[in-house]
């Protein structure tokens, strides 16, 4: 039985001025599935994601979600649908403290005192270690506490489905597999649907159901992400076999 769409991106343009980045690229996410985004460096991978959030507007072509039109929509009323995105470089506030931070990012929710009150509740049982760091500014801490609070920042417009930006960049080893770790508890116990674009493709494939290979704007190939382990197109294109 096939499972219902979240995120449909159909036939997509998306220029940077002149420059097209992103050429009629198709994509399909089901509701609940973890997928990752793969491809080498100037893909497009990034692109894609600013373009769903539309922070950078497709100039043909549709996105939808749940099945309703977005590709119009500005990005305050896309996250108000229901989608958040964690960029690259986290970007999170230094000079306000952590619980600060994830006020701010409650901003859809702040009228109603109650669900945001539940909702940072929600975050801080989520990430233990944010709850202990609620006082800390968060220019003090470390790069992979900073990653966690960037996650849960987003995770205060109660989205139904999040996009990743590179959460491992910069970060060692033990510390992606820990952000990993939340991102699959994420999908699994909250049911969020998630598009990770990510470098570390063996670690994104361990960790997501689905995979899509990106190449200079376009889509190569997807399927299960066990078997785009070891799909040829993976290693000829993103592995330079």
């Amino acid at each position: 039985m096939t499972k219902e769409a979240a995120l449909v991106v159909d036939s997509v343009d998306v220029f940077h001025g002149y420059a097209q980045a992103i050429h009629s690229l198709s994509l399909t996410v089901e509701k609940g599935v973890f997928a990752t985004l793969l491809g080498p460096n100037g893909a497009g991978k990034s692109t894609l994601l600013r373009s769903i959030m539309g922070i950078l507007p497709a100039k043909s072509g549709h996105i939808s979600f749940e099945g309703k039109e977005i590709t119009k929509r500005s990005p305050n009323q896309i996250a108000a649908g229901g989608i958040a995105l964690v960029p690259e470089g986290r970007k999170i506030f230094q000079d306000q403290t952590v619980q600060e931070n994830l006020l701010l990012g409650g901003y859809l929710i702040r009228r109603d005192a109650t669900l945001l009150a539940e909702t940072l509740d929600l975050v801080y049982t989520l990430f233990p270690i944010l709850a202990d760091r609620r006082q800390q500014n968060g220019g003090t801490l470390s790069g992979g506490e900073a990653q966690m609070l960037a996650v849960a920042r987003a995770l205060m417009v109660r989205p139904r489905m999040l996009l990743l930006d590179e959460p491992s960049l910069g970060l060692a080893p033990q510390i992606v597999m820990e952000i990993m770790e939340h991102l699959k508890r994420l999908n699994e116990t909250q049911g969020l649907s998630i598009l990770l674009v990510e470098q570390t493709a063996q670690l994104a494939l361990q960790y997501s159901s689905h995979a899509f290979l990106v190449s200079n704007g376009r889509m190569i190939v997807d399927g299960k992400s066990d078997e785009m382990k070891t799909h040829p197109e993976v290693t000829r294109v993103y592995f330079g076999g």
